[in-house]
């Protein structure tokens, strides 16, 4: 099987938005040909919050740009440019910004057994 590398530019992908801030896929099926992988970027301006619901998926976050608060587990911790965070299938946690915020997101399934 031949291998291709797949440059995908981030700037032209279409942003969708709502309360919990402006996201866009930047890797998926349709644009790698990923099958068992989601990468999102993800934008929260001051004072928006995300929640990461628990998903039945693996979410691993990283902090590329700002700082806030992950609250997990009924605690608050600062977060910061950097940073990551990773939830399992069945937990959650809620991101909120104190300034702006650029996160990477990544959903993987669990591996069957």
């Amino acid at each position: 099987m031949e291998k291709t590398t797949v440059f995908i530019d981030t700037n032209k992908l279409p942003r969708s938005g709502g309360a919990q801030g402006r996201f866009t896929e930047i890797l998926n099926e349709r644009l790698a040909g990923a099958k068992n992988v989601l990468g999102v970027l993800r934008w929260l301006s001051s004072g928006e919050e995300f929640l990461a619901a628990a998903a039945g998926k693996h979410q691993l976050f990283y902090l590329m740009e700002g700082e806030g608060t992950v609250r997990l587990e009924g605690r608050d911790h600062a977060v910061a440019k950097g940073m990551g965070l990773y939830l399992g299938p069945s937990e959650s946690a809620s991101l909120r910004t104190a300034s702006s915020m650029k996160l990477l997101q990544l959903l993987v399934p669990p591996i069957p057994a």
